[in-house]
């Protein structure tokens, strides 16, 4: 299974973290050429190893514009990562709400990108399983069941879509390793990790299988009601790094919303990865080019209120029990 050296450290013990903000303009841009390169500035040791990429496909959506992962970084990732000498490189999901992986696959016009599916496209959903004790105890889960072909890659590679989550506020690296727990035996769209508490699992899930690199396809994003009904949201940008919560709180920055009064970020902060701008060096463009407002659903429109912590006395389980409500 993927070990990240530093999968459990708390932030004062880490060294700062560097995240890489590279624009592209569409999907139709030399988008191997991009990333390519910025594999090469985080110098990953990769020669001769099993790479999981683990995309974010939602449903079905032939327009590939804002619900998934777009095919064409999804193929962009591979080709680069085999240019740096990985023995194999295959593409792992496990969609929560469709249960026919293979549909959305196809729907997407996957093959195009990456090649015959067979041996390359693995479904987490109904891959072997194997049970793995669980390296944090937050949320109510004992062990995990995994899949097999995520346990045997060397580096698993997070590749989710930059968008808004009408449940988590958010759904980048972190939340997107909800794939990565097969519908098999957690059921669609795996309540149990929901009943579980969605913050919890999340570190679990991530402590246990701490992503090891990062490429969020921020080229076209989804605002508003996401992961499905949000509106797309032009962005033009790849973000990359090898710290998942430095990552995730750069793309929270990118969306105009405050990374610390998301409660997942907060909690993985805390031994997953940097959420400090100050511990977060940025490569690339700034953050400031690049900003695009998200519009966020009434619910979560604390991530921008300068009250929010109005009557939090720092001691609760999720500070967003206190967001404004008007």
């Amino acid at each position: 299974m993927s070990a990240s050296a530093n999968s459990l450290l708390p932030s004062f013990a880490r060294a700062p973290s560097r995240v890489a903000i590279q624009q592209a303009a569409s999907y139709q841009a030399d988008l191997s050429a991009v990333l390519f390169e910025a594999l090469r500035e985080f110098k990953l040791t990769v020669q001769g190893k099993v790479i999981l990429l683990k995309p974010n496909f939602v449903g079905l959506d032939s327009d590939n514009l804002a619900m998934n992962t777009h095919p064409a970084v999804v193929g962009a990732a591979r080709e680069s990562f085999l240019r740096l000498g990985a023995r194999r490189v295959i593409v792992g999901e496990g969609p929560a709400l469709e249960r026919d992986s293979e549909a959305i696959v196809e729907a997407m016009r996957l093959r195009e990108y990456i090649g015959r599916l067979p041996g390359t496209f693995v479904d987490l959903n109904v891959d072997e399983v194997h049970r793995v004790s669980l390296k944090t105890r937050a949320s109510r889960l004992k062990e995990l069941h995994l899949p097999q072909a995520v346990l045997q890659a060397d580096l698993v590679v997070s590749m989710p879509k930059l968008k808004t989550h009408h449940w988590a506020g958010v759904t980048l690296s972190l939340k997107n390793m909800f794939g990565i727990v097969p519908g098999c035996c957690y059921g669609w769209p795996k309540n149990i990790l929901h009943w579980a508490g969605i913050t919890q699992a999340l570190i679990d899930i991530n402590s246990t299988v701490r992503p090891d690199f990062v490429i969020v396809d921020g080229i076209v994003g989804m605002e508003g009601n996401g992961p499905i009904q949000g509106t797309p949201k032009a962005c033009g940008v790849l973000v990359v790094g090898d710290d998942p919560v430095a990552v995730d709180a750069t793309c929270v920055r990118l969306m105009d919303l405050v990374p610390d009064r998301i409660s997942y970020l907060v909690y993985a902060a805390s031994l997953l990865g940097h959420l400090k701008e100050e511990k977060i060096q940025q490569i690339g463009a700034s953050i400031d080019s690049v900003r695009t407002s998200f519009e966020v659903i009434d619910s979560f429109r604390y991530l921008r209120s300068p009250n929010w912590r109005k009557g939090w006395n720092g001691n609760c389980t999720d500070p967003t029990t206190y967001a404004p409500k008007n």
